[in-house]
């Protein structure tokens, strides 16, 4: 089973711009008219893009993404869960909000509310799109090849402090701006496999050290009692050998994958937990990273036996 992680960024078109040695910092829309995607982000045609580049190398079991909108007028107001799903053909499928409204600093037009279980669909509910509440939304995703047997969802409110961030710049090389925390999720998917049912999950956690490795610690025991062989992705801001310290869980991926031109620091993680030896070494061999026309960060793909 194929399977891959992604910080989409809000769906930032970097990598084509680093490449043309143009300026890569997101524009603003003009605040008369947010009914269109700002310059600096992606078109759903950017997303769509990536999507096949992503597909390129075969069919994906699982994708998990983060910084994901959902009918945010910076993005086209079109819901980038659903869009990648059916443009992979992964009919399964589920986008949990962490903030309800548009997030950012307040400055720069971003006005939001933590989202709560009123932003989910009912479990049950065959094609999650009908039922997900009106209004820009911001989040998590996880797409699946296989059907879910049940769908499990974890928040966290956000870190008390604001912190300097590293975002992309001209050069390609990260700049240190200072902007506040945000909610943070986490869905988790039992998927019903030919042989065996399997657990995976996505996080996006605050860039907040300490903070983090709490919510690490809190996914840990949020997975405890879930099947098991698992698999744990996503962007969990804490570096290197951290995530499979603090979980007790195998590290699939020692690969650097931010940011995107030149990679240097690896913030987007696969942990497991339930393989056996042999399919955890045939998943660390083979892993490597994609660098798409979006984000800032490198895709990260690994393939798993079946179980």
């Amino acid at each position: 089973m194929r399977l891959a992680t992604l910080n989409l960024l809000h769906g930032v078109p970097l990598r084509d711009r680093i490449t043309a040695g143009t300026a890569v910092e997101p524009e603003q829309p003009d605040p008369v008219d947010r009914n269109v995607w700002s310059p600096g982000v992606a078109s759903p045609d950017d997303l769509l893009r990536a999507a096949e580049e992503l597909g390129q190398s075969g069919p994906l079991d699982v994708l998990a993404i983060q910084e994901v909108d959902r009918h945010q007028p910076r993005t086209g107001r079109v819901d980038q869960a659903r869009l990648l799903s059916e443009a992979l053909d992964m009919p399964y499928w589920r986008f949990v909000a962490s903030v309800r409204g548009t997030p950012g600093i307040a400055s720069e037009g971003a006005s939001w509310v933590p989202a709560d279980e009123e932003d989910d669909p009912p479990e049950d509910v065959g094609d999650p799109a009908r039922r997900y509440p009106a209004g820009p939304r911001y989040g998590v995703a996880l797409l699946s090849r296989w059907p879910v047997h049940r769908w499990r969802v974890r928040r966290f409110p956000p870190a008390p402090l604001a912190m300097p961030l590293l975002a992309p710049s001209a050069t390609g090389r990260p700049k240190a701006i200072r902007v506040p925390d945000e909610p943070r999720s986490a869905v988790a998917a039992v998927l019903e496999m030919p042989h065996a049912d399997v657990t995976v999950a996505t996080a996006h956690l605050t860039f907040v050290p300490g903070v983090n490795t709490r919510q690490l610690g809190d996914l840990r025991t949020f997975l405890a009692g879930m099947p098991r062989p698992l698999v744990l992705m996503g962007d969990f801001n804490t570096p290197g050998g951290v995530p499979g310290l603090i979980t007790g869980w195998q590290q699939v991926a020692r690969v650097p994958t931010y940011p995107v031109a030149r990679p240097r620091i690896q913030f987007d993680h696969m942990l497991a937990d339930g393989w056996n030896p042999d399919a955890l070494s045939a998943a660390r061999a083979s892993v490597r990273t994609l660098a798409l026309p979006i984000s800032d960060h490198r895709a990260l793909l690994a393939d798993f036996p079946d179980p």
